[in-house]
């Protein structure tokens, strides 16, 4: 029995009288095609038996269909937001999202760019690793994959999408001086990360504003997550004065810190007062209930996205620098300091 001839997009066009460009469009999903037209396709697609190598396709092209997201923490609920933001919208247009964590370990944010990049993605969003340098990226990655670069800035002309962070840690240590805290300590984060620097810096400038100093035992470096924080919370008494409350790196940082209070017989929203940054959707369940610093991360996710596909549909744009705007949650985590501190919880 002879071998039956393969089926290709030419045959799909010519028996519909449309062009293979036409058909192509169909095959990758793109939205320009008039429904119509897509229903003909497709029927005629089952009709013949005609089978697409998506791979194949991509090969000849020169394209991709996934857009790989690389993020530091991928424990923290914050980049599961985010990462669902930037699904959605890559999968309103037929993108698919490579998802990959470093752990906040630059070889490991290496080796995944590497790996990654064997897939040949369309595009690259990535949250860089503490200690990240631009030139190593940009030599995993290549040449010719855009990138943008998210929460932390990276040295090099790439996109970039964060959040207002000197304006949001601001607001924290605003609304704790307001309650009448002289004594605050900003908990969580490392120095060399950028976000965390303008964390600080929003700290500092609203405790200068009201003429206050914090003293260089009120800062607390540890790693931004919640065990690392809960381990820490003793090192905010080791010393007099102690403070009566913390702005926290992020709202991974202050859960971990109000487990960690609770764990010394310390009262937080009570006998010390806690604020986060993220307002993850545990933030507003926890015990007590997490006052924060809104960022709204899947809108995050779903603004990254967008700003990577207009990228790739024009590599010739101006490098984009956006800082989103962010606002104070306040909840039950927050309370006046206590007349007398150094008691425990009764």
């Amino acid at each position: 029995m002879p071998q039956q001839q393969k089926l290709t997009l030419n045959d799909v066009a010519r028996n519909l009288g449309l062009s293979r460009a036409t058909i192509s469009l169909v095959l990758r999903g793109s939205p320009l095609v008039k429904t119509e037209t897509r229903a003909r396709v497709e029927a005629e697609i089952q009709r013949i038996g005609y089978i697409y190598n998506r791979a194949a396709a991509n090969l000849r092209a020169r394209s991709a269909s996934s857009v790989g997201l690389i993020v530091n923490d991928l424990s923290n609920p914050f980049f599961a937001e985010f990462a669902a933001g930037v699904d959605e919208a890559l999968a309103a247009v037929g993108f698919v999202t490579l998802l990959g964590s470093t752990g906040e370990s630059v070889e490991r944010q290496q080796a995944v760019l590497s790996s990654l990049v064997e897939h040949a993605p369309a595009g690259i969003i990535l949250s860089p690793a503490e200690g990240s340098q631009g030139s190593a990226v940009a030599r995993a990655a290549g040449a010719h994959v855009p990138i943008l670069v998210f929460n932390r800035a990276l040295d090099g002309d790439w996109d970039f999408l964060a959040m207002d962070n000197h304006r949001g840690a601001y607001l924290a240590t605003e609304h704790l001086i307001a309650l009448g805290h002289r004594r605050i300590a900003f908990f969580g984060g490392h120095r060399d990360s950028s976000s965390c620097r303008e964390r600080l810096e929003g700290y500092a400038a609203a405790l200068a504003d009201a003429g206050l100093t914090a003293e260089p035992q009120w800062r607390i470096e540890a790693a931004p997550t919640r065990v690392e924080a809960a381990r820490q919370a003793g090192a905010l008494f080791v010393r007099d004065p102690a403070p009566t409350a913390a702005v926290c790196y992020n709202d991974a940082v202050a859960l971990g810190l109000q487990l960690g209070l609770v764990a010394r017989g310390r009262r937080p929203g009570i006998d010390f007062a806690i604020v986060g940054f993220d307002d993850i959707p545990e933030a507003a369940l926890s015990m007590p209930p997490l006052t924060t610093i809104a960022t709204a991360p899947r809108g995050l996710g779903r603004h990254a996205a967008e700003r990577i596909l207009a990228r790739m549909r024009d590599p010739s744009l101006e490098i984009a620098l956006h800082t989103e705007p962010v606002s104070l949650i306040v909840r039950e985590s927050t309370c006046p300091p206590p007349e007398t501190y150094g008691h425990t919880a009764k």
